[in-house]
């Protein structure tokens, strides 16, 4: 299926969302090679078991390509060479026109630009022409405007010569109504790539735009914007190169919202460093990462809302570096979020990452180290990949717009009903470190495999674990420790056994577990303060005893008991009794 087209007079909340591929086919990896079409780059993801509506390959088979100018598409043999002399210039052809500080050039073809200029460079090509401009050592400082502008042409390429430095800037500011905002700007499909350097200095708005597609393909980059960094309307796609980019808004944004194959942003290759005052990747569609290696420091106010990757349909994952600092959520969709590779690294004010409809990761390296709630969706999906989770509320929430919170007190998820959210383990390693409940549904909790450790809250209001819709266990390993006021344990019917203890320890005490013959099972060092234990795996047998111990104590329970004080999954966090005493076994069998 496909998803929805957004709507310019609908908030893009209330669009409705149709989640399937949302996407683009290839841009070059690198700026030596590559053409006008592009190519396909999905054989470097491998794909795991994930919605293949979330996998890259299929939001990017969506989308309407991007168009690249590729550097086989010109020869520098035919440059004409245009001499910047200050406050005029000199040119060696036609196709330009000199009037005082303004440098028209009018022709397809390609130009060699040198020298300082204090004025604007402005192509006014026909609409079919592919124009290129070759910057070999340029100064351009335009103190009315651009100090590059496309008014009219095809396809524009900017190439950074060899060991050449170029610098732009323009304007202070611009007037509302003015249409070429932007340090570099762009009518046009516009490419920048080439071995050499460029510095920007957007200084009334943005520092590069592009109405139709922005391809970076090479090229050392810097840009200081006052605004967007890096803006392609209809796509904005970075396969090479390094960036160092400074802006107060969106350091990297695609916005076209009249389109659904159209707004997103694709990073395949490069080093991108981004810090900016809103976010980091801004796409009304979607945001999608294959390679590279990214950095962002979303540094907004608390209240500004600033995200480090932010999508209006998906945020997808297959490959490369991503490493997020953010005042607000670190990965956000108003749709889907979809992890298949890479490594994921992220630090939060708010969520670690948020998707509105779901969150799955089937691969790759996840470590949220900070972050009010760790992952947070209706439905969240961990088929593979290694994920660590830091949160000082829940580490895992599945929480939709439907879910209501009774009293409004921690730990209590919402209420005792059971309102359809899902949270489904069935692969990879998970490891859960919060202040509030570890593993939180406002409906169901399910686990067919994977090796889970939850280090829960040490405060009564919130459990290791905490589902409304029940918990179910029939595979993998779980190890959920934490505090015993409102403890749960997995439904009575699941097909994995399971023990569930009330001991307490401390950090650095051994957690040891053993069957009746004195076999140890499971043993691992306590990371925080607890006073429950709930494990399962395929070594636990149905009404089996067994000995849990935690430094100098130890209780003996028996499998499929619930501990005293708490209950079996299906009660979310609703009231679950009072704490039993340190040693206390569970007693009898759960309803």
């Amino acid at each position: 299926m496909r998803r929805r087209l957004i709507l310019p007079a609908v908030p893009l909340a209330l669009a409705g969302l149709v989640l399937a591929g949302c996407a683009v086919t290839g841009v070059a990896a690198t700026g030596t090679s590559g053409t006008t079409s592009t190519t396909d780059d999905s054989a470097t993801v491998a794909v795991a078991e994930i919605d293949s509506d979330l996998d890259p390959t299929a939001v990017l088979a969506a989308n309407e390509d991007a168009t690249v100018v590729g550097d086989d598409e010109w020869s520098a043999a035919d440059a004409i060479d245009v001499t910047l002399e200050g406050s005029t210039a000199t040119a060696s052809g036609d196709g330009v026109s000199v009037d005082g500080g303004t440098v028209t050039i009018s022709a397809a073809g390609v130009y060699r630009l040198s020298g300082d200029l204090a004025g604007s460079v402005v192509v006014a090509a026909p609409d079919d022409a592919q124009v290129v401009l070759v910057l070999d050592g340029v100064d351009i400082t335009n103190a009315d405007g651009a100090a590059i502008s496309v008014t009219t042409a095809d396809d524009v390429a900017i190439s950074l010569a060899d060991g050449s430095e170029n610098s732009v800037s323009d304007a202070a500011s611009y007037d509302d109504s003015a249409a070429a905002n932007a340090a570099i700007y762009a009518d046009a499909d516009l490419t920048i790539g080439g071995p050499g350097s460029l510095v920007i200095s957007g200084n009334g708005n943005d520092g590069i735009a592009s109405t139709d597609d922005l391809a970076i393909i090479g090229g050392t980059i810097t840009v200081d914007a006052a605004d967007d960094a890096l803006r392609g309307k209809d796509a904005l796609v970075i396969s090479g190169g390094t960036l160092e980019v400074t802006a107060g808004g969106d350091a990297l944004k695609s916005d076209d919202d009249e389109d659904g194959t159209r707004g997103y942003v694709w990073i395949s290759g490069g080093d991108i460093s981004a810090t900016n005052g809103d976010d980091g990747i801004a796409a009304t569609t979607d945001a999608v990462i294959t390679g590279g290696t990214v950095s962002i420091s979303a540094e907004g106010a608390a209240d500004a809302g600033s995200k480090g990757v932010s999508a209006g349909v998906v945020v997808a994952i297959g490959d490369g570096s991503v490493d997020v600092s953010a005042t607000d959520d670190g990965l956000h969709s108003d749709g889907s979020i979809g992890v298949l590779g890479g490594t994921v690294t992220i630090s939060a004010g708010d969520d670690g990452a948020h998707a509105e409809a779901a969150l799955e990761i089937g691969g790759g390296t996840v470590t949220v180290g900070q972050s009010n709630e760790g992952l947070e969706a209706t439905d969240i999906t961990i088929s593979g990949g290694d994920v660590a989770v830091t949160a000082s509320d829940d580490g895992l929430n599945g929480s939709g717009d439907s879910a209501s919170d009774s009293d409004g007190q921690g730990g209590m998820g919402g209420g005792m009903t059971d309102t359809g959210e899902t949270i489904t383990i069935s692969g990879g390693t998970l490891t859960v470190d919060a202040g509030g409940d570890g593993i939180d549904s406002n409906g169901s909790v399910t686990v067919t495999g994977g090796d889970i450790v939850v280090w829960g809250p040490t405060s009564s209001g919130n459990g290791a674990l905490d589902s409304n819709g029940g918990f179910d266990v029939s595979g993998g390993t779980l190890l959920a420790v934490g505090s015993s006021g409102m403890a749960e344990s997995p439904d009575s019917g699941s097909a994995q056994a399971w023990i569930a203890a009330t001991v307490s320890g401390s950090a650095g005490d051994e957690i040891q577990i053993t069957d009746a013959d004195g076999t140890v099972v499971f043993s691992t060092t306590a990371e925080k303060e607890f006073q429950t234990v709930v494990f399962s795996s395929s070594d636990i047998d149905a009404d089996g005893t067994y000995t849990v111990s935690a430094g100098a104590t130890s209780v003996t329970v028996t499998a499929g008991e619930a501990v005293t004080g708490g209950m079996g999954g299906g009660m979310g966090g609703g009231p679950r009794g009072g704490t039993a005493p340190d040693g206390a076994a569970g007693a009898g069998e759960r309803s």
